[in-house]
C-alpha cells in the first residue's frame, strides 16, 4: 500500500519486506482501489533487493520487524493488517496517506 500510496502522491518509491509474500494482499488492493489507487500490477520484494543508499528517505512500517541490513530514518511501528478486516486495511491505508502527505506538508 505504501508505495502505491507514495506514487500516487508524486514520490518515486519501492516498497519492500524482511519476508515477502508471494503476491500482493487482495485486500491492500481492494482498499486502496476504493481511492482510486491501483496497486494490483505491484509486486512484492525482499529488502535485500535494495540498498539505503538507492533513496533518499528509508521508512519502516515497523510491523514488528527488524532490518539489520538497511539504514531506516524513520518507524512508523504501523499494526501489520495481515490477516485482518478490511477496516483495520483502511485505517492502515489513511494512516500511510496522511503520513506521507505530512512528509511535504
Amino acid at each position: 500500500m505504501a508505495e502505491g500510496i507514495a506514487k500516487s502522491l508524486g514520490h518515486n518509491a519501492s516498497s519492500a519486506g524482511t519476508h515477502p509474500a508471494p503476491t500482493v494482499n487482495e485486500k491492500a488492493v481492494l482498499v486502496c482501489k476504493e481511492i482510486g489507487i491501483d496497486i494490483s500490477s505491484q509486486y512484492p520484494k525482499s529488502v535485500n533487493q535494495f540498498s539505503s543508499e538507492d533513496f533518499d528517505l528509508v521508512i519502516s512500517m515497523g510491523c514488528g520487524v527488524s532490518c539489520p541490513t538497511m539504514k531506516i530514518n524513520q518507524d512508523w511501528e504501523l499494526e501489520d493488517p495481515v490477516g485482518l478486516s478490511e477496516e483495520v486495511y483502511r485505517n492502515t491505508r489513511d494512516e500511510i496517506k496522511r503520513r506521507l502527505e505530512s512528509l511535504v506538508s
